[in-house]
């Protein structure tokens, strides 16, 4: 009998399908929807530090407060923004039974140890963290950078005990080492990757627009290459394959590379919750035909150090398939 049972962040799973943090993921309807589906976990949707300080200056811009006031209001409104996401994070423990991961998206190192200790408190099954950090200082060392980063993490698990999981860009130098330094500072998984908001301009009005917010099936591509890299370069992490997957078949390819769940967002905006349940039985099916009874059975038996030809996933090898087409 097939089982899609698996563990993520020290949670067991009914099945490796994650819903990644968007829209959908933003009110208790959606996530009733989203587990009646299939999914096996949900990442809310994040909070963001940057929309929290928005919405606290536009109440200051739409009123006539006195100066000594302006401190109350910043409080309130950021106190009643994030009360609202944990009052989510609340209902969804009462109401699923999937586990519930909550996503925070942060700019500085303060805020982010606040939040991530009222999320536990809450009662979110696991925290994930969406960083980005774009530097256009070209004084900046890169590995300034990434104390950034680390420094940040660092924060966060002082300040919670939930199991980790840290959302990353491909552009780092030496990714698998940038990987190893969150293992040793005890982050429990990575997502790879990130989808980035992605400026465009309009050569008609001479302004910015914001390009295609959807990923594409050739988006997995570069998730798939490093998966099984840094499944294989740091072993003892897990994986959480983010980008690209848009059917049952990118699922298993992630699955097959190390990766120990896969996140799906764009299909689910493009056909509906209904490819929840497709993905999956392709999965099953394929298990079958293949004869593998759990995930556990083939999870990561093609990443990079169990192949024959661990070059394949190497750089040198796609120019190398590149230059005899002319």
């Amino acid at each position: 009998m097939i089982n899609l049972e698996t563990n993520y962040l020290g949670l067991k799973l009914r099945n490796p399908l994650i819903i990644s943090s968007s829209g959908m993921t933003n009110s208790l309807e959606k996530l009733k929807k989203l587990e009646e589906a299939g999914a096996g976990a949900i990442v809310l949707k994040s909070l963001f530090e940057e929309q929290i300080n928005f919405e606290a200056g536009k109440i200051l811009n739409e009123s006539h407060a006195y100066p000594e006031a302006e401190d109350y209001i910043r409080t309130y409104s950021k106190s009643n923004t994030v009360d609202d996401y944990l009052e989510l994070i609340q209902e969804a423990k009462k109401t699923i039974s999937i586990p519930v991961i909550a996503s925070i998206n942060c700019v500085s190192d303060i805020d982010w140890t606040g939040f991530a200790s009222k999320i536990a408190q809450a009662g979110a099954d696991a925290l994930e963290l969406n960083i980005h950090i774009v530097s256009v200082d070209p004084l900046q060392d890169a590995s300034k950078l990434e104390e950034k980063y680390l420094t940040i993490v660092e924060k966060v698990k002082e300040a919670t005990k939930l199991p980790l999981a840290v959302k990353i860009g491909s552009h780092f130098s030496n990714l698998t080492h940038f990987v190893a330094k969150l293992y040793h500072r005890k982050v429990e998984a990575v997502v790879l990757f990130n989808r980035f908001y992605q400026p465009d301009i309009d050569i008609h009005h001479l302004n910015f627009t914001s390009a295609g917010v959807f990923s594409s099936p050739d988006d997995l591509r570069n998730t798939l290459r490093w998966i099984g890299i840094v499944s294989s370069k740091v072993e003892h992490i897990e994986l959480s394959a983010s980008t690209g997957i848009h059917d049952g078949t990118a699922l298993i390819k992630c699955l097959l590379a190390g990766a120990q769940t896969g996140q799906i967002c764009s299909v689910l905006y493009k056909n509906g919750f209904d490819e929840i349940g497709k993905i999956l039985q392709e999965l099953k099916d394929w298990m079958e035909e293949m004869n593998y009874d759990t995930i556990d059975d083939f999870q990561g038996i093609m990443n990079y150090s169990r192949i024959k030809n661990p070059a394949i996933y190497e750089r040198s090898q796609f120019m190398r398939y590149f230059s005899s087409h002319e």
